[in-house]
């Protein structure tokens, strides 16, 4: 099909789904115009957006666009890249080069829409540069103390989280080629202006690399001189779906909407050929023909090291499957790498749900790579849940593709990040030992389970922020608290806190445990308590609850009160507090309902008989 006539049809269907109320098939139509990268495309879509009305059961966040050009386009196409992500969002743009008067003031229109993200897209030309420094470390760092003021303004006048788009260097930024060579050349200055701020921002800014995506782009194709001229837009119009991507999927990310797993197709996916026919030998990887597929397996394992979870879904004979990751001698992905590896003939949807539960994550925790449109198809229709990224036709272009995917961008990192993919392997040994165990009790008793809780501090403020945002399923009120947020209320003297670490006879799981409380008189109520998906089922929840109690009386506590607050993945702690000798006191008619433990008339909890406690 012509693409134009395929842009036409895809929005028809979308209008369709609209009309029809079909939440499920807009939003996958919605992922797959997005994912073309068509402005106008997106922008009708826009239109139908508009009409059909707020995602049922998104997150609701605003987002301010301030900076120095016209950016109402860029906003519609913000909002439904944003959309694309399960995130319903108002988008307020703001006039052109008003961004230093709306931070500044306390009172402004800024923010008196009380945002949640503020993002500062500015043109090269705001750089305070001279053409040529005699002095140029002191012209960078004064340049860099000024965006970072900004910064510190905006955080302190709100509770946003800044975006600061890194500037984008056109060409003609460069008098010729000597540029590079002298430090004290504008483009030279600018560059490290770029450096310097994408590593003072931290945990505390999101970082959007213009430069990077120009580039990428082709810095004629997106500087657009015609644009600056008439609308004072300074990229072509055909780019604007590239920051907006890269902008959507790091806030996304900052809310927890990172996908958890990247499950992967094997024949013609990972390797050119079908393993079952050609052999092991017979494949396609490696050399001029096959060094698309290893670009590709450099790719992913990249991303296993930054916490991303690898399994393999595949109709195969498991053995012929496994035989490659065992014996190719080009093959850079291992068994190792894999934390869940489905071979059979069932269906991909089975298998993908057996990934899941061996995994103990959410099928919308998953993001499929399949170069097969039937396999791909029929995921979608059967497990609208998860993620479907769809393949170009050479290998070349698959490492770009997967990677323009914004459910897989990352907002900061972290020590567990590295480790994640060891965990969740260990995760599913421990299952195959559950299974051949006798009884639960055996069970934990065999894992030798160790766990240490210590306060939040600054080395483990960044896992906290990041489970705090990412889980879902043991999570008994779901505050999305920031990272500024969580470190002001740690710091507060009533506040009783700690991190949970756990070990067993597989693996350092490391911090998959948190737990905010803040004492009022001789009352404690709990704020957050979460647990990773890693270790759910292995009555840590228990131990954490002692330690709880523990700290609480010490400091002449009597109630310990907590909430559950229903939401639609966190069902697994509905009876909590029930388990752990709680009595309701009442229930409000949205489901909330309020606990009370009684240290008067109720003994200490004893921690878990499985579970030692490290000092």
């Amino acid at each position: 099909m012509p693409e134009n006539d395929k842009a036409r049809d895809l929005l028809r269907r979308a209008q369709q789904a609209a009309r029809d109320d079909a939440h499920t098939t807009l939003r996958q139509l919605v992922g797959t115009l997005v994912d073309r990268g068509k402005t106008g495309e997106i922008l009708s879509l826009s239109r139908i957006l508009d009409a059909e009305g707020p995602l049922p059961d998104a997150p609701r966040v605003k987002v301010a666009l301030i900076g120095s050009f016209t950016a109402d386009l860029l906003g519609r196409v913000l909002r439904v890249t944003l959309r694309r992500c399960g995130i319903e969002a108002v988008v307020d743009v703001y006039g052109i080069g008003q961004y230093g008067s709306l931070a500044a003031d306390p009172d402004s229109d800024l923010y008196r829409s009380n945002p949640d993200f503020v993002v500062l897209a500015v043109h090269h030309d705001e750089l305070g540069l001279p053409e040529h420094s005699t002095a140029p470390e002191k012209d960078i760092e004064a340049e860099v103390r000024r965006w970072r003021s900004l910064w510190r303004t905006i955080r302190s006048n709100s509770r946003a989280r800044v975006v600061h788009w890194l500037f984008a260097l056109p060409d003609d930024l460069v008098i010729n080629a000597l540029d590079v060579r002298l430090p004290g050349s504008r483009y030279s200055m600018a560059v490290r202006v770029n450096t310097m701020l994408a590593e003072a921002a931290g945990k505390d800014v999101l970082i959007v690399d213009c430069d990077r995506l120009a580039g990428a782009a082709g810095k004629l194709a997106w500087f657009d001189d015609r644009s600056w001229r008439m609308a004072k837009q300074p990229f072509a119009s055909d780019v604007l779906p590239l920051p907006a991507r890269e902008t959507a999927g790091l806030i996304a990310a900052d809310l927890g909407r990172t996908k958890k797993c990247l499950v992967l197709d094997l024949d013609n996916t990972l390797w050119g050929g079908v393993i079952g026919e050609a052999g092991m030998h017979g494949i396609v990887l490696g050399g001029d023909a096959g060094e698309g597929f290893v670009r590709f397996q450099r790719y992913i394992r990249a991303l296993k090291e930054r916490g991303i979870i690898l399994a393999v879904c595949s109709k195969n004979n498991p053995a012929d499957a496994k035989s490659p990751f065992q014996e190719h001698p080009d093959m850079l992905l291992r068994l190792s790498d894999i934390s869940c590896f489905s071979a059979s003939w069932k269906p991909k949807p089975e298998q993908l749900r057996h990934i899941a539960e061996h995994l103990g994550i959410g099928l919308d925790s998953l993001i499929l790579v399949d170069d097969d449109p039937v396999e791909r198809a029929q995921v979608r229709a059967l497990l609208p849940e998860v993620e479907v990224i769809d393949l170009p036709e050479s290998s070349w272009e698959y490492a770009r593709t997967v990677r323009a995917h914004p459910l897989l961008q990352q907002a900061w990192a972290t020590e567990e990040d590295a480790a994640r993919a060891d965990s969740y392997r260990a995760r599913a040994q421990a299952k195959q030992y559950e299974e051949q165990s006798q009884t639960l009790e055996d069970f934990h008793r065999g894992l030798e389970m160790s766990a240490h809780f210590a306060p939040v501090d600054a080395g483990t403020l960044p896992r906290v922020a990041q489970m705090v945002v990412k889980t879902n399923q043991f999570n008994v009120l779901s505050r999305r608290h920031s990272a500024a947020k969580l470190a002001e209320l740690v710091a507060e003297p009533e506040a009783l806190h700690f991190t949970a670490r756990l070990r067993d006879r597989f693996t350092d799981h490391g911090v998959v445990g948190f737990f905010l409380a803040r004492t009022h008189g001789d009352t404690a109520e709990v704020d957050s308590w979460l647990l990773s998906c890693r270790v759910i089922g292995r009555d840590l929840e228990r131990s954490m609850f002692a330690a709880f109690a523990r700290q609480a009386a010490a400091t002449g506590v009597r109630r310990l009160v907590g909430d559950y607050a229903p939401t639609q993945k966190n069902h697994l702690v509905a009876d909590l507090y029930k388990r752990l000798g709680f009595s309701l006191v009442r229930e409000a008619p949205d489901g909330v309902t309020r606990w009370q433990y009684d240290l008067d008339q109720q003994d200490l909890p004893a921690p878990s008989p499985f579970i030692k406690e490290e000092n």
